[in-house]
């Protein structure tokens, strides 16, 4: 199975995710670790990625999924999934393929993209993040509200997973 922690930058899906692969022995993987240089390098500098940018990175990590799925891996994805056409790429309608929606308020997440060292998202691009999202359907993810501490978010997901 995969599960696709999504949500805007500073949602918490890499710290959730990494907590929730480590309590169930999970693989752990972020999707930041697919994108460009080029794209780093953009976002570092306060400019918001578009489709055209997005595209290479979304082929691999659908590439990645499929080879997931054929191994029959076990694995928390920390990915944005920012817009729905994206989640049809990822997710391709698999039931193997479940989506974690982390939602928090605009203020919170801020704080926490503020608070945050030594990472390549420039807290500028946040608006933009919030104008892009397109907010999936009660059917198509589960919701988690962020403002929960670690343990808490880590335990409603695996109440959802049955793991």
């Amino acid at each position: 199975m995969i599960v696709i922690l999504m949500g805007v930058a500073g949602s918490g899906k890499t710290t959730i995710g990494q907590a929730l692969a480590a309590t169930i022995e999970w693989e752990f993987c972020d999707a930041d670790w697919f994108h460009s240089t080029t794209a780093k390098e953009k976002m570092n500098r306060g400019e918001p990625l578009t489709d055209v940018d997005r595209q290479p990175w979304l082929q691999s990590l659908q590439t990645a999924i499929a080879q997931w799925l054929q191994e029959k891996k076990n694995v928390i994805l920390a990915c944005s999934t920012l817009k729905a056409s994206y989640r049809q790429i990822l997710c391709n309608n698999d039931p193997q393929v479940k989506l974690v929606y982390l939602q928090g308020s605009y203020e919170l997440i801020e704080q926490r993209l503020r608070d945050r060292l030594g990472h390549f998202m420039n807290a500028n691009l946040l608006q933009s993040q919030f104008d892009t999202l397109e907010v999936p359907t009660a059917g198509e993810a589960i919701y988690i509200d962020i403002s929960q501490d670690l343990e808490a978010i880590v335990q409603e997901i695996r109440n959802f997973l049955r793991v």
